[in-house]
């Protein structure tokens, strides 16, 4: 984040709570609106990704008290966007500065009167160093976060619907072991001349702005190598495998995006580790299907069974069968339901299990077979099971 964002930003609005809120009012917003904007509640809908961040990087600031205090006082100070002089100013009321020498830090760090202006002591960016990690010297010893990483696993539909524990080989960029993540072979960088350490070199806008890059020359590390190392080439950070043990919860659909904080890479400096996202794909059942947090199945039933009733024996997944018992003149295609055969729901407890009537027509028929069929048609011959299907055409 720049500066000018900082200046301009009105985190208040983002969440849409008043500037005197409590932080039980402000942690309800915020979570309101993640869950609305959630990227796993909008997938491929790019804007409410962007609201998302923008919800996040709100509450980070507002939920905590330190940086929420911090952002008060130099909003006081900008007033919404723009700097309040005091007496002293132009006959304007207005004059030009530049923020590169409020958030510097160095002597005369202020606006205009040394370090004592505004009331600020060592200058603004004891107060912006804070929230942004651009103090002067903080800036060096300040965490950072690791990246978030994405993989893929396949689970079978058992494995979805009870859960499992699997394996996941990952790759990505953490401190090298070699030179402890300092990029240097004697572990002795130096402080980057360009950015004095800061990690960040200031360049203006015009209109007495200036804002903030990543240093060029050392990556925004604020360190450069005086003897690279030679895996990392320098950079402090070296490609690594690890494999994790990761537990898929039970009721996991196919497609679904699974969010692990902190076990992405790690991060730097004793900064936390960022999130593993996971993709789940589940591969396809011979027998049961899935309809939310109900499994599904199709059993073939005679026609005797169909047509005078009985009891029939219905499989369940990675359990013992149950029975069912049929109504006599069930139709093809219907469905009855067994309880608590089904999916694992996240309160732990279990679907149904939807068991679809399919009437079996045999191909083949002895002699015996054949002739009871044949005295079955004779003696129903006078009924017509498509009379009412005409009946309802004509009256069309």
């Amino acid at each position: 984040m720049s500066t000018k964002d900082f200046v301009e930003k009105d985190y208040y609005k983002v969440l849409g709570v008043p500037k005197d809120a409590t932080e039980a009012e402000i942690k309800k917003a915020y979570r309101k609106l993640a869950r609305e904007f959630h990227p796993d509640a909008n997938k491929g809908d790019l804007k409410a990704e962007e609201r998302f961040k923008e919800i996040s990087e709100a509450n980070d600031i507002l939920g905590d008290p330190k940086r929420r205090k911090e952002y008060d006082e130099a909003r006081t100070l900008f007033g919404n966007g723009g700097f309040r002089p005091g007496p002293g100013a132009g006959g304007n009321g207005s004059f030009n500065f530049d923020l590169g020498d409020l958030f510097g830090g160095g002597p005369g760090g202020g606006t205009q009167g040394g370090p004592g202006a505004g009331g600020f002591g060592g200058g603004l960016g004891d107060v912006f160093g804070g929230l942004f990690n651009r103090g002067g010297a903080a800036t060096r010893t300040q965490p950072r976060r690791g990246q978030d990483i994405e993989s893929e696993v396949t689970l079978s539909f058992t494995e979805a619907v009870d859960g499992a524990t699997v394996p996941l080989r990952m790759s990505s960029q953490a401190p090298c072991k070699a030179c402890s993540g300092t990029g240097d072979k004697n572990g002795t960088p130096r402080v980057c001349p360009t950015c004095v350490g800061t990690g960040q070199v200031s360049r203006g806008t015009g209109g007495g702005f200036s804002l903030t890059d990543p240093c060029v020359d050392c990556k925004g590390r604020g360190l450069i190598a005086q003897d690279p190392c030679e895996v990392c080439k320098g950079s402090g950070r070296a490609r690594s495998s690890r494999t994790m043990q990761v537990r898929i919860p039970a009721g996991v659909s196919d497609g679904q995006r699974i969010r692990l904080r902190g076990k992405g890479a790690p991060g730097e400096r004793g900064g936390p580790g960022g999130d593993l996202y996971v993709v789940v794909h589940v591969d396809a059942h011979p027998v049961f299907g899935r309809k939310g947090d109900n499994l599904t199945v199709t059993v073939p039933v005679t026609f005797t069974e169909a047509t005078l009733g009985g009891e029939v024996k219905v499989p369940t997944l990675g359990g013992p069968a149950v029975t069912l018992k049929l109504p006599a003149g069930t139709p093809n295609g219907r469905t009855m339901r067994a309880r608590g055969k089904g999916a694992v729901r996240k309160d732990g407890t279990r679907g149904d299990l939807l068991v679809t009537v399919e009437i079996a027509v045999p191909k083949d028929l002895d002699a015996p077979a054949r002739d009871a069929l044949e005295a079955y048609r004779k003696a129903t011959a006078d009924e017509d099971p498509r009379a009412e299907l005409f009946q309802a055409a004509k009256g069309a």
